[in-house]
């Protein structure tokens, strides 16, 4: 396994550094990350320029024509713009001819001024945005380090990235405050008009200490009924008007494609999560030295993806509990994330991820609506791309199928 690590193709390897560490400027309760209370300090924990340097030359030349940065924290505004705009520099010195690159940005939006929304127009930057919907529920949890909820902050930061044109999506953690409020969320992301949205559930937990499970906030049968009610309000009555990213990726596979959120994916992406100091791991929820798999300051990308935990890491995710392996909806789901099952200390078997239930519940409900919605997408791209591209004429059988899949038309619409 090692062996096909350090051959694989980095045209396909992401990129998420955690830009400042844990260093931020909110005290969010339920963070999975920081520990510093909203208290970062004088002196923030940037990524060292040399170290930045080395990496973005190293994994630009590995890019084959594609190049992924994700940008998190902390908060990863407080590195300052002039940080990213050595960044943008580093990725144009060093990019191939011919280089897509993309950078994206997790924040919680109560930093972005002027300055800050025109740099991420001008760099193509996707910015995601932390919102936890209506305002007394945002500002319950959300809090600076006085307990001030930061819900007018994040609407201002809102305000200049649309000022500016800038591509954003919303983030929405889901917990008690708002588990029982689907509607009155997507109510409130109408109105606002945020085109783009993603809920995750809130757990308790920390990255950094292994021996910590994690403790949720909310019931698989509380995140089920959620998911349910979100479901009725993005299909809407068979033309959804809003992405929500978990139906997005169940509606791509119910159109011959692979879904894209790496919990429902058939195997865990090859990514590298960096530390501001350059320590690497594959996963952004398993940051602690047991999982520690190099340095980007010291060894080279080959060698942390050919390391041993890498390979351990991998093995996770399609090692499924028995339950999974003749479970009806295993195409949509794939046994969840890895970090949401409950392993045996030599991680050779697994329960069901915490939120099977949620996830079996919804599936079964949205299920008709689903394919009748796949459907007829399907048929609409089969029949523009046959008028389109094929000027009317039937593919073959072992032609691409003109619904756009990438699977041979026999296996697909044929």
């Amino acid at each position: 396994m090692s062996g096909a690590c350090a051959g694989a193709d980095h045209g396909n390897l992401g990129v998420m550094w955690k830009t400042v560490s844990e260093d931020c400027n909110l005290a969010c309760d339920y963070c999975y990350y920081s520990t510093c209370g909203g208290k970062p300090g004088s002196k923030i924990n940037r990524i060292d320029s040399a170290l930045l340097e080395k990496f973005i030359q190293e994994y630009m030349g590995k890019s084959k024509g594609n190049a992924s940065f994700a940008w998190q924290g902390g908060e990863p505004l407080l590195a300052g713009l002039e940080f990213f705009e050595e960044v943008v520099a580093l990725q144009a010195r060093h990019a191939p001819p011919n280089t897509a690159i993309s950078n994206a940005l997790q924040t919680n939006a109560t930093l972005i001024t002027e300055r800050w929304a025109q740099f991420f127009k001008t760099y193509n930057f996707l910015v995601g945005v932390s919102l936890d919907g209506l305002q007394e529920v945002h500002d319950a949890r959300r809090v600076d380090a006085a307990g001030k909820g930061s819900f007018d902050r994040v609407m201002k930061g809102i305000q200049q990235l649309r000022r500016y044109g800038v591509d954003f999506n919303i983030l929405t953690v889901i917990h008690q405050g708002n588990v029982a409020k689907a509607k009155e969320l997507m109510a409130f992301y109408r109105k606002e008009k945020f085109g783009f949205v993603q809920f995750i559930p809130c757990m308790d937990f920390r990255s950094q200490q292994v021996d910590r499970p994690g403790v949720y906030d909310i019931t698989p049968e509380e995140y089920g009924e959620f998911l349910c009610e979100i479901f009725d309000e993005w299909y809407n009555d068979g033309k959804p008007d809003i992405s929500e990213r978990f139906f997005d990726n169940m509606l791509s596979v119910y159109v011959n494609r692979e879904a894209e959120l790496c919990i429902h994916r058939s195997a865990c992406p090859q990514t590298i999560i960096l530390e501001q100091n350059g320590d690497a791991f594959p996963c952004d929820f398993y940051i602690n030295d047991s999982w520690k798999v190099g340095n980007v300051g010291v060894n080279s990308i080959e060698e942390i993806l050919a390391h041993p935990r890498y390979a351990d890491f991998k093995a996770m995710k399609p090692n499924l509990p028995e339950k999974c392996k003749s479970c009806n909806w295993k195409s949509l789901c794939h046994g969840g994330c890895p970090r949401n099952r409950k392993w045996t200390e030599g991680l050779e078997k697994s329960d069901p991820d915490y939120f099977c239930k949620s996830y079996m519940r919804v599936y079964a409900y949205a299920h008709k609506r689903m394919e009748a919605l796949g459907e007829s997408l399907r048929k609409q791209w089969y029949e523009t791309n046959i008028k389109v591209h094929l000027k009317g004429k039937a593919p073959g059988r072992n032609d691409p199928c003109p619904c756009g899949s990438g699977r041979k038309h026999k296996q697909c619409c044929g």
